[in-house]
């Protein structure tokens, strides 16, 4: 595996395996990997001659008062679970490699209409502006055939997946299920802030989830807000600081006031244990 950290020589080396013939796959990643971001490798080591993972934590997709400078990182580790799980090259920025203007400024940003006014784009203002301006930026320096992006983020894959239609862009985005431990707690790099209790708490979170699929599902209840009341009583009872527990439209992530079967949904809620946010979802096949 080789590691690379200027967009030059990325360039260069993509470059190389597509005159050779060989597809390439991009797993976009903000380093600190778990078995989520695993699995994403895996699925990529699977369907392409090479794999390129990039690990860049974006300072413009975090807001004011978010955790970017105490985000976890720790490279080392990130790229021996690479070379393990058969990644060609690694792709290390820094900042400045990426945002090179002074101060990192930028001037000229992808933007998002709609897509991001519910669910995580409603309380993250700009986030959604940052994260696709920067996948379009390791999408033009890597020109993979396919990227992987993770349905935990479900937001981040739909706007991305529009984006792609929207802008032309010749790539193929798979999406990979959420890995969840045992408890069913979908694994997050920022799992690492829970202390032991607050883990086994947060199991809660996608017991919330399975409980509004099957009052959809099986109960019939088509009432959204007979959901999310059931469900933010139960996340209330077990501690939780609720920020969102919406059920939107698969395709335009718009609210939905009632459920009108068929319609592929989203169930999808942001919660506070103590100091940290976390986030899940659930893509329902109403039928």
């Amino acid at each position: 595996m080789e590691i690379v950290r200027d967009i030059k020589t990325m360039r260069e080396n993509v470059a190389e395996m597509k005159r050779q013939g060989k597809s390439v796959g991009l797993v976009p990643t903000m380093g600190y990997l778990h078995e989520g971001h695993l699995a994403l490798m895996d699925t990529a080591r699977k369907e392409n001659d090479v794999v390129v993972v990039s690990d860049f934590v974006n300072p413009l997709q975090f807001g004011p008062n978010e955790d970017y400078l105490v985000y976890p990182r720790d490279m080392d580790r990130d790229a021996q679970l690479c070379s393990e799980h058969g990644v060609d090259f690694l792709f290390v920025p820094t900042v400045e490699e990426m945002y090179p203007k002074k101060d990192n400024q930028v001037d000229v940003f992808v933007d998002v209409k709609h897509l991001d006014e519910n669910l995580c784009g409603r309380f993250r203002p700009g986030h959604f502006r940052g994260v696709v301006t920067v996948v379009t930026k390791l999408f033009n320096i890597v020109s993979p055939n396919k990227a992987y992006f993770g349905m935990k983020d479900i937001q981040q894959l739909r706007i991305i997946e529009e984006m792609v239609n929207d802008l032309n862009m010749n790539i193929e985005i798979v999406p990979v299920p959420t890995v969840r431990e045992p408890s069913g707690l979908a694994l997050s790099s920022r799992n690492t802030y829970l202390s032991a209790e607050e883990r086994e708490k947060a199991a809660s979170i996608y017991k919330s989830l399975l409980m509004a699929k099957d009052l959809v599902l099986e109960k019939g209840v088509r009432s959204t807000a007979e959901v999310i009341s059931t469900c933010t009583r139960f996340l209330s009872q077990q501690g939780f600081k609720i920020q969102y527990f919406q059920l939107v439209d698969y395709d335009t992530l718009e609210l939905l006031p009632k459920i009108e079967p068929p319609q592929k949904i989203i169930i999808a809620t942001a919660v506070f244990l103590g100091k940290v946010r976390l986030i899940d979802n659930l893509v329902v096949e109403v039928r």
